[in-house]
């Protein structure tokens, strides 16, 4: 059982990892007015007019050290309880996308954003309960992956949801979320490398190397196109919320990961994970109501 010092530790560096990952996509939203969106077969000229927008790389360049953060702190922390504290990163997306891009949220929204923070506090509160240690299960990672990927194609091919900026936000969560169970059995496989040759080659033989790299820059793809589509204020937590919702459950399902057995540690914990899918779900059915009608 991981120790309170450690978890904290790791919980920190998730939290850092967090406000650059939104620092990188209020770049990249700043510019979704300027560049095309990717669909069909103009999506590679599309994403080729991204990477050669200065500001776009930027943010791009920004998310790198986000994740790179994101992946050492997993090392240290279940993926579920991580999923939790990376909601801090969408809190202050939220409050840098009113003060420099003009958007504004509803009192709903503000609320369900509320929400994430509140989660993230009762997550913090569980810390002194500790943690169990995580085993990964394939064939469990294999069917949540298959089910994940068809709820994603089902949601972008509903022909009332089609061209919506948060169907589509939801979808890039989905790949995400997926991205971070990769992460993680990623950053469980380098843990143990003695040197770094051995990191170097653990990398490049690994097969979740290459399905982190699918699922985030599917992610990122359909995410850039939901900040042309619709608010950023909406897009950033409905991604944000369902990329943590899976690593909650894939938790549990994948890794193992069980409640502490302290009463209080679990209630608070139990509480910070149903918080989070609730505002999740809040959000995600307002916004994909109104785009539907």
């Amino acid at each position: 059982m991981a120790s309170r010092g450690a978890l904290a530790q790791s919980l920190a560096l998730g939290l850092a990892a967090s406000v650059l990952l939104a620092l990188g996509l209020l770049m990249m939203k700043s510019r979704a007015g300027a560049l095309p969106m990717a669909r069909g077969r103009r999506a590679l000229r599309a994403v080729m007019a991204w990477i050669r927008d200065p500001v776009w790389i930027g943010g791009l360049a920004v998310q790198a050290a986000g994740y790179a953060l994101y992946m050492l702190a997993l090392t240290g922390a279940p993926v579920s309880m991580m999923a939790v504290a990376m909601q801090g990163g969408v809190a202050l997306f939220v409050v840098l996308a009113v003060v420099f891009l003009g958007e504004r949220a509803r009192i709903r929204e503000w609320l369900g954003i509320g929400a994430f923070v509140v989660a993230a506090l009762m997550l913090a509160g569980s810390l002194d309960a500790g943690a169990a240690k995580s085993a990964l299960d394939t064939g469990a990672l294999a069917m949540a992956s298959a089910v994940a990927a068809a709820a994603a194609l089902a949601l972008l091919g509903a022909g009332r949801l089609r061209h919506s900026g948060a169907a589509t936000a939801v979808a890039s969560g989905i790949a995400f979320g997926l991205g971070s169970l990769y992460t993680k059995a990623l950053a469980d496989v380098l843990a143990g490398a003695p040197d770094l040759a051995a990191l170097v080659a653990g990398l490049l033989a690994s097969p979740y190397t290459y399905l982190v790299i699918a699922a985030n820059v599917a992610g990122l793809v359909m995410l850039q196109n939901s900040f042309a589509l619709g608010r950023a204020i909406i897009a950033m937590p409905l991604s944000s919320a369902f990329s943590n919702v899976i690593p909650i459950a894939g938790g549990i399902a994948v890794f193992g990961e069980r409640l502490p057995g302290d009463p209080l540690g679990a209630a608070l914990r139990v509480g910070a994970f149903a918080l989070t899918i609730a505002a999740s779900s809040a959000l995600a059915a307002g916004e994909l109501g109104a785009d539907a009608r």
